[in-house]
């Protein structure tokens, strides 16, 4: 036996594991039931090697208790386990059976509550069944005392209803025709009536429809009004100038808009559509289909050419249920406006960057985002910080810090006031005292966008100005108050602005009156009866209402109580017009007094001139006579003379050429001052009428032992003049400087020839002429001795002036007390001397 059992369990062992746990069992074990169990109960290969190698180490009886031992064993192991399993399975299917109990309640709740939550009856018959089962609320159409009522269809239904609905559910219960109809009971209740088979039964439902047909009128009425609104909002995207369209989910064109067909120059919409003609070029097309095809809004500027001309576009399209739709507005104005704008703001900025007022532009943050060079200079700000765009705060700080702004009680609380100007609707100005003795002009102005403005004026020079300005018109108001002229200033209007009290005074006015500004009509009239209508009041008037020709007037009153008044008007710059008056009345008395003074001594000097000349004319006859018989007496041939006789006889001679030459110049004189007097021209040798003229005092010379000095050039030459009157003037200038000479002293002439004239000079060295008689040295009859020995006729320089003039010449007189003068005359040789006086 034991051999036996080896010999099995080695034919077991050497089997291959592959066989499986039941065939191995069934070799060893008494019954192929039990190796079931065992394997059903989870014995594997390892119990199977550890039983067998038991049974292998035991003997042979011990083998076979072991055995059966093992095989109760396993036996009533699996019967536990299976008992187990039964019992748990049975728990299962009876808490999966009480879950579907509960679920189906819930169902059927569900259900009940979802045909009582309608107005409605639900009949129900069974195949076999004439009793229907009545569900829902019967009063819909029966009383509620009588719900079978319901089947009674006459009762609540006209008679044509009734029977159509009983023919309807003879049908449905015979043959299972569903139908639908509406009907209306008695009492006008809409009523929705359905019959169809459903599970094997016949189903009637009555339903009211009133809050349906409700809703319905409502939907319609909201369907109607959608209608309209779409229509209303394509025939206004249709209007729009801007371009619209729709896409289908494809990304074809369902819908454009009147403004897409003109850009893409089609004839209709629909051609557009049909064509797919697209407004936007391909290349830059991309973006907006990669946006269509993520569902995500585009939006871009783009460009397209519409009518032949590139424009740029803000395009915008959006995804919607079906599709998409898109905008695209014309955006080419509003870059050239804000280009325009920016070119604009740039020009303000440099046009703002030249005002002598400081400009600086703060935003709604308090940053600065423009100053310009004055407001810089103003403050004495760093470019480097101001470039930094600080903030107002911090600005304010900086110029506290160095001592700029007005000195503030409370600088914080100043601050925030000031910072009122960022919330405020108007503009706000204030003054500034700065310590240094400026005062500012400051206007804060809130900006549209947000942020303000401010405006730095330096007004100190305007108020130092004004402020003396101010004193001047109190210095003229007091001055015109006070002078002795009346003055009056009329506006552009006519009437009065400014009068003075001697206005008023003189022409007997109120002040009063003329305090409330009359016209110059008024004050004209109130003049008159002082005047009697005056043509230099008419002048006046027509000066003060003139309005382009504002010449000015001068003219004199003569008013009626013997008074003169001088008038002149002034135009003024403002359009206005100044009227003075001053009395001249004493002036004018003065001036008849002169003038009639004045025309006697006139008529008395040309009585004497007259005089002059006639008794000038009546003795050179007896003179010439006297001057000749002493010729002839002194004549041999007329007899022998005695010494004292031939004496005699030569004082005769000097004393009537003296007197000749005495009356040759009055009678020279009396010529000029007819303008009779003729110059004989010609070519005049200077060197030889300067010795000419020299020796005609040579006599004068010998006898005072003066010594004269003629220095001239050689080649001095000529020049055109009357050589007689030349002679003549430079006899007068020697024989007045030897009479002036102290004897044994010099006297010079000298001659000089320049590019434009010729001088003629003599000097002496006599006692000199005062200032104060240099001018009337050249009066007739003006003698003077100056302490000299000289007693002339006061003719020889009046002559002298009177010839140089006639040549176009002028005559100077360089004299010193004490050390002589100097008499130069000038011939110009670019005139053309005249040749008679004027």
């Amino acid at each position: 036996m034991p051999d036996a059992l080896r010999a099995t369990c080695g034919s077991i062992r050497t089997q291959p594991r592959r066989r499986g746990f039941r065939s191995g069992l069934a070799a060893v074990l008494p019954s192929a039931a039990l190796a079931t169990r065992a394997d059903a109960a989870g014995f594997g290969e390892p119990f199977l090697d550890t039983y067998l190698h038991a049974l292998l180490s035991l003997g042979r009886h011990e083998t076979v208790a072991i055995a059966l031992t093992l095989g109760v064993l396993c036996f009533a192991v699996s019967a536990a386990i299976l008992l187990v399993r039964t019992r748990a399975r049975g728990a299962r299917r009876e808490a999966a059976a009480h879950d579907e109990i509960i679920s189906l309640k819930v169902q059927n709740d569900r259900a009940s509550a979802l045909l009582h939550s309608e107005p409605q009856v639900i009949v129900a018959w069974a195949a076999a069944a004439d009793e229907p089962e009545i569900i829902g609320d019967a009063t819909l159409v029966a009383p509620a005392s009588a719900p079978y009522r319901v089947l009674a269809f006459g009762t609540w239904l006209d008679a044509e209803q009734a029977s159509a609905l009983e023919h309807a559910v003879d049908a449905l219960r015979s043959s299972g025709a569903g139908f639908a109809m509406t009907l209306a009971t008695l009492a006008g209740r809409p009523i929705e009536a359905a019959g169809r088979v459903i599970g094997g039964r016949a189903v009637l439902r009555l339903k009211d429809v009133t809050g349906v047909q409700r809703e319905l009128n409502e939907l319609t009425a909201r369907h109607a009004a959608l209608v309209t609104e779409v229509e209303s909002l394509r025939a206004l995207v249709d209007a729009l100038p801007a371009p619209v369209w729709m896409r289908d989910a494809a990304g074809k064109l369902t819908f454009v808009n009147a403004a897409y067909t003109r850009a893409v120059e089609a004839k209709e919409g629909a051609d557009a559509i049909a064509s797919g003609t697209e407004l936007i070029e391909r290349g830059v097309r991309e973006g907006i289909a990669r946006a269509r095809a993520a569902r995500t809004a585009f939006t871009g500027r783009l460009p397209a050419v519409v009518a032949g001309a590139r424009r740029n576009f803000d395009v915008v399209e959006v995804p919607t249920g079906r599709g998409s739709a898109g905008i695209a507005v014309d955006a080419t104005e509003a870059e050239t406006l804000r280009t325009e704008l920016a070119r604009m703001v740039d020009a303000h900025r440099r046009t703002l960057d030249q005002l002598a007022t400081g400009v600086a532009i703060f935003t709604a943050d308090h940053r600065l985002t423009f100053y310009n060079t004055a407001y810089r200079l103003l403050w004495d700000l760093d470019p480097a910080l101001l470039d930094e765009r600080p903030t107002d705060s911090a600005v304010l700080d900086q110029l506290r810090a160095a001592r700029k702004l007005p000195e503030q009680q409370d600088f914080r609380q100043w601050k925030a006031q000031l910072h009122e100007a960022y919330r405020a609707v108007e503009a706000e100005e204030s003054q500034w005292y700065l310590p240094d003795g400026r005062t500012l002009r400051v206007v804060t102005t809130p900006n549209p966008e947000g942020g303000v403005t401010y405006l730095f004026h330096d007004v100190t020079e305007r108020l130092d100005l004004q402020r003396r300005y101010d004193g001047l018109i109190r210095v003229q108001r007091e001055t015109l108050d006070n002078l002795g002229e009346a003055v009056a200033v009329f506006g552009s209007d006519g009437r009065i602005r400014l009068f003075n009290p001697a206005f008023a005074q003189m022409w007997k006015l109120s002040p009063t009156a003329l305090a409330e500004r009359p016209h110059i009509e008024a004050v004209a009239e109130w003049c008159k009866p002082l005047h009697h209508g005056d043509v230099t009041w008419a002048a006046v008037r027509a000066a003060v209402t003139a309005i382009e020709e504002r010449d000015p007037v001068a003219g004199r009153v003569e008013c009626n109580d013997g008074s003169v008044v001088d008038c002149a008007t002034v135009p003024l710059p403002d359009g206005a017009t100044l009227v003075t008056f001053q009395d001249i009345t004493d002036s004018v008395n003065v001036e008849r007094a002169l003038r009639e003074r004045n025309e006697a001594l006139e008529t008395a000097d040309r009585i004497k001139i007259d005089f002059v000349h006639h008794v000038s004319y009546e003795l050179r006859s007896p003179l010439t006579n006297i001057i000749g018989f002493a010729h002839f007496l002194g004549d041999p041939s007329t007899g022998p003379l005695t010494g004292k006789q031939h004496e005699y006889l030569g004082y005769i001679n000097v004393s009537t050429n003296a007197l000749l030459a005495i009356i040759n110049n009055i009678l020279d004189l009396a010529t000029i001052d007819a303008g009779a007097m003729t110059l004989n021209l010609g070519p005049v040798d200077i060197r030889q009428t300067m010795e000419a003229a020299a020796e005609g005092i040579q006599d004068r010379l010998v006898k005072d032992g003066i010594s004269l000095d003629i220095r001239v050039v050689p080649d001095i030459g000529s020049f055109t003049a009357d050589e007689r009157r030349v002679r003549q003037i430079l006899f007068n200038l020697l024989a007045n400087a030897v009479g002036f000479s102290p004897p044994g002293e010099a006297v010079t002439l000298t001659a000089d020839r320049r590019s434009d004239a010729v001088v003629f000079a003599v000097t002496d060295r006599g006692p000199g002429i005062p200032t104060e008689m240099k001018d009337r040295v050249f009066h007739w009859f003006e003698t003077h001795s100056l302490g000299s020995q000289h007693r002339g006729t006061g003719l020889g320089l009046s002559l002298v002036r009177s010839f140089v003039e006639l040549h176009g010449g002028m005559v100077r007189i360089e004299s010193a007390i004490g050390t002589g003068t100097t008499v130069t005359c000038i011939f110009p040789l670019d005139h053309v001397p005249v040749r008679t006086a004027a």
